[in-house]
């Protein structure tokens, strides 16, 4: 989120109980009943409120509690929040240590976490009138849109390790229409446990998993191929999203005095104009040390050799420090003619400027998301921060702006995966790219001439 606060709820009655089922109904989700009396059997008890979840609860370590118990609230939690802040950083420096392998791993179990998190709220309120199948087939889904997209990726990365193993050449092969069979199987057991006094609740919940999944997996997909594209838009993105809610909830915290949405009483002008110029800053200083190192700026590539992950390339060149010639304004003012930058940087500019305007948008969706529901937030995996979701709604929405970015201003021809899509063709097409491509390069006298060859 924005600031890294949670959804202050102050105000706001916990949960309705019970009795006020009938009076509520399906009024609140602005589902009115067939205008001709058939309808389809819904009752108006047929979206109850989500009842209290464990997201609510203080999960607190007993020994933080016990360290901070003489601090007024607002600075306990300011502390909590610290502490809990600085493992999640060194954790996230850990796993960059550890390689894209890693990495990809953790980006998998947040979407699952994440998922699990937004369907739960969704299965509580589906579960109070015992149908069959809401969660089992949330999860089916999760699991066939996560075999397309990875699959998808097997086949464009991996081409020599699915050219070397027969079941995945099959597996690669007919890929689509295995993905399309088993959603359509989903789709059918879907069909199959309608029950008729709640045909629309059911549908809302079809939807609901379907958004959720649009907004989880689809994103963190988009994170692994920004991750293939060198590790640097996988950390950048990341670590300037972390910094604007750092220094937005510090700005806010000390600064902080006119409130910028009513979403998100907590929220600051001050804290958002302050975590704009913080995460510039940021960002335009880890571009220029990312810059400096082939481990971070080359495309993550498969070794067929090594069976393992090589990131060694030359570097391209928005890599590769050049000399810039100031405006005369500037020019007047600093006293310099020219600046030697990283052309990176200048795009961490735009990264930034992303991640501090718009990114926030996206926790401004899920703070209006958990008012609707009347939670705090998503889960309480972690103490000060809510759950998991709740650190990660901005992360989405930058990653899919990253993968827009690099493909409209930055993404050329990749070699490395050109080459595993032809290792993937039959020797005989093969052999025919090879004789192309051959006389191409004696045509631009890249190659000599055949008779010299002969010679």
């Amino acid at each position: 989120m924005f600031h890294g606060e949670s959804e202050d709820l102050t105000g706001v009655s916990t949960f309705p109980c019970c009795s006020n089922l009938e009076a509520d109904g399906d009024d609140r989700l602005g589902l009115q009943g067939d205008a001709e009396g058939e309808g389809d059997g819904d009752s108006k008890a047929d979206t109850p409120d989500v009842p209290l979840s464990t997201a609510d609860t203080d999960n607190t370590p007993q020994c933080l509690n016990k360290a901070l118990e003489g601090l007024p609230p607002r600075w306990k939690n300011y502390w909590i929040r610290g502490v809990l802040s600085l493992a999640m950083i060194s954790g996230f420096f850990l796993i960059i240590y550890m390689g894209p392998v890693t990495l990809i791993l953790v980006v998998m179990t947040v979407q699952i976490k994440c998922f699990q998190e937004i369907i739960t709220i969704g299965y509580r309120v589906y579960h109070s009138y015992d149908l069959p199948w809401f969660r089992t087939l949330s999860w089916y889904f999760l699991i066939c849109v996560n075999y397309f997209f990875y699959g998808e990726t097997v086949a464009d990365y991996f081409g020599a390790l699915v050219q070397r193993e027969e079941p995945l050449q099959f597996l690669a092969r007919y890929h689509r229409f295995i993905s399309f069979a088993l959603y359509l199987a989903g789709f059918c057991m879907f069909v199959l446990s309608l029950v008729k006094k709640h045909y629309r609740l059911q549908f809302y919940m079809f939807a609901w998993t379907h958004v959720t999944l649009l907004i989880v997996v689809t994103q963190s997909h988009l994170v692994i191929q920004n991750l293939f594209e060198g590790m640097i838009w996988f950390i950048v993105p990341i670590s300037i999203v972390i910094c604007n809610d750092i220094m937005a909830y510090l700005f806010g915290f000390f600064f902080g005095r006119t409130p910028l949405i009513k979403l998100s009483p907590k929220k600051t002008w001050e804290g958002f104009i302050g975590g704009f110029f913080s995460t510039v800053v940021f960002g335009f200083i880890l571009a220029y040390l990312l810059s400096q190192f082939q481990y971070f700026v080359c495309p993550v590539g498969f070794n067929s050799e090594t069976n393992g992950f090589t990131v060694e390339c030359e570097p391209s060149d928005i890599f590769v420090m050049q000399e810039y010639t100031l405006p005369a304004v500037v020019q007047n003012t600093l006293r310099w003619k020219t600046v030697n930058l990283y052309p990176f940087q200048i795009h961490s500019i735009f990264l930034s400027s992303f991640a501090s305007l718009i990114g926030p948008f996206g926790g401004f969706f899920a703070s209006g998301f958990k008012r609707a529901f009347k939670i705090k937030d998503f889960a309480s995996t972690i103490p000060g921060h809510g759950g998991i979701m709740d650190r990660f709604d901005c992360q989405y929405l930058m990653a899919t702006f990253t993968h827009v970015y690099i493909a409209s201003f930055i993404r050329g021809p990749n070699p490395s995966k050109v080459l595993q899509q032809l290792l993937m063709l039959q020797p005989e097409q093969q052999l025919s790219i090879f004789h192309t491509l051959h006389s191409h390069l004696r045509e631009r006298g890249m190659l000599p001439p055949a008779a010299a060859q002969a010679e």
